[in-house]
């Protein structure tokens, strides 16, 4: 089942993507809100679902082209309080992603031969990210990006901050939890997303993984509830001056990568403070390629473009750039 929120106005909605259509859901007006009616019923979420579906459909692709007064959103929330959401990714789970990080952070044929740190932790992850059923395998890279104020929905800009140094697209699926009452996390569902790093900051210093993170980022415009996520194809596309710059094939999925799903969930639920009651989670599980290895530079009016089999329609988004940072942020003692 593919999930959707929409919102005309002050109104939001979810909806059931049946296509070409979207089937309203009656009594609750966010997915957040049927996860927690599953939860309180005992039910199956997609069995929820069904029974508050109502006979109201509206047009998947006018709302898709922006020819609909509804809007697409990210398709995961916390409405009024973005706080309780926490967003974050994990990093070399692809080999993609460890070669792209090599070249990243070397220079010279000497270098080429060493092994990084980034190296070395993904060959820690070929060695033991998939441990057998009950045990605990070796911890991946974790980064944190945000609360749910950085999530932006389909076709919204993705703004590269006013202190950046650069902003690159970074074509992957994000897993998207919820942590019950009793502290329980509950897989959701998997959505496409666009992970945007400042990749230029990261390459000065691989130090500066963590402030590369901390901005905007994407997801959308569909949930698949019990998403299949072996071997998944995709492909992410960039656009300028209405051609294609840019686009290259991805595969995702444990086949190809060196961590299993389950490995990633305990290591990022491991940690008591986000086993939270009632905290949404957005979890980025990690890229197989960057046009910034190939030399791209994203500028304001590009359109990136991330598809994925079984993900439903692309998600797609318009690069913008805030102003430039050129005084430092004051902060005011108390007295």
């Amino acid at each position: 089942m593919h999930l959707v929120q929409i919102a005309m106005g002050k109104t939001r909605r979810a909806a059931v993507v049946r296509e070409p259509h979207l089937t309203l859901l009656r009594q609750v007006d966010s997915v957040l809100a049927l996860v927690q009616r599953s939860l309180a019923d005992g039910r199956a979420l997609t069995e929820v679902a069904e029974m508050l579906a109502s006979d109201e459909e509206i047009s998947y692709d006018e709302v898709y082209e922006g020819r609909s007064g509804w809007k697409l959103l990210a398709p995961i929330d916390c409405p009024g309080d973005p706080r309780r959401v926490l967003v974050s990714g994990t990093g070399l789970t692809h080999l993609g992603s460890a070669r792209e990080r090599q070249a990243m952070h070397v220079s010279t044929p000497e270098e080429q031969e060493e092994m990084t740190d980034s190296m070395r932790m993904f060959e820690w992850g070929i060695q033991r990210g998939k441990p057998p059923e009950g045990t605990i395998g070796v911890a991946p890279e974790w980064f944190y990006k945000g609360d749910g104020s950085v999530l932006r929905g389909p076709s919204a800009a993705l703004e590269i901050p006013g202190h950046a140094e650069d902003g690159g697209e970074e074509a992957e699926v994000a897993a998207v939890y919820y942590v019950a009452e009793n502290g329980i996390p509950w897989r959701i569902g998997m959505t496409a997303g666009n992970e945007f790093s400042d990749h230029v900051f990261e390459r000065r210093n691989y130090l500066n993984l963590a402030g590369s993170k901390l901005r905007p980022c994407s997801i959308g415009p569909e949930l698949v509830v019990d998403a299949a996520f072996d071997d998944v194809a995709g492909q992410v596309r960039i656009g300028r001056d209405e051609k294609v710059l840019w686009e290259m094939s991805l595969q995702t999925g444990e086949q190809n990568m060196c961590h299993s799903l389950a490995n990633l969930e305990h290591h990022h639920f491991k940690f008591a403070g986000q086993r939270q009651p009632g905290m949404l989670h957005v979890h980025f599980l990690g890229a197989d390629r960057l046009s910034f290895g190939e030399g791209i530079r994203l500028q304001p009016g590009d359109v990136t473009e991330v598809r994925f089999e079984g993900f439903g329609r692309p998600l797609r988004n318009i690069i913008a750039r805030e102003f430039p940072v050129s005084t430092p942020v004051r902060v005011r003692a108390m007295r």
